[in-house]
């Protein structure tokens, strides 16, 4: 699909969070190796108690893991080689990182006229 090489980047409160080298395509994920940059600390417990959440099969879980996806929501961005992406599902693990993305917040209906 031509994202392979490609670099993408994540963003919060004003520094790099880090850059996703895609080496992986299997639409509608994109995968790749993490280079973490300065303001990673400052999420990485998020993502970590996100993946962590998405491991889990219990009743009230997936309640949870929203509310974690939310904040990492609120506090980083994604942004493809052509700027950022409207929405995106992110994971990061060590110095691998996964997403899905779109470029409409996802669950919205594209009307065309």
């Amino acid at each position: 699909m031509g994202f392979e090489g490609e670099i993408w980047r994540v963003r919060g409160d004003g520094q790099e969070v880090g850059e996703i080298l895609i080496d992986d395509a299997d639409f509608p994920w994109l995968s790749g190796r993490f280079s973490a940059g300065p303001g990673f600390g400052a999420v990485r417990d998020l993502f970590a108690r996100e993946l962590a959440l998405a491991e889990r099969d219990d009743e009230d879980h997936w309640s949870e893991w929203e509310a974690v996806h939310d904040e990492i929501r609120g506090r980083v961005s994604l942004a493809s080689p052509d700027g950022p992406v409207a929405e995106f599902l992110l994971h990061i693990q060590g110095d691998r990182a996964w997403f899905r993305w779109s470029d409409e917040p996802f669950g919205q209906e594209r009307s065309d006229g």
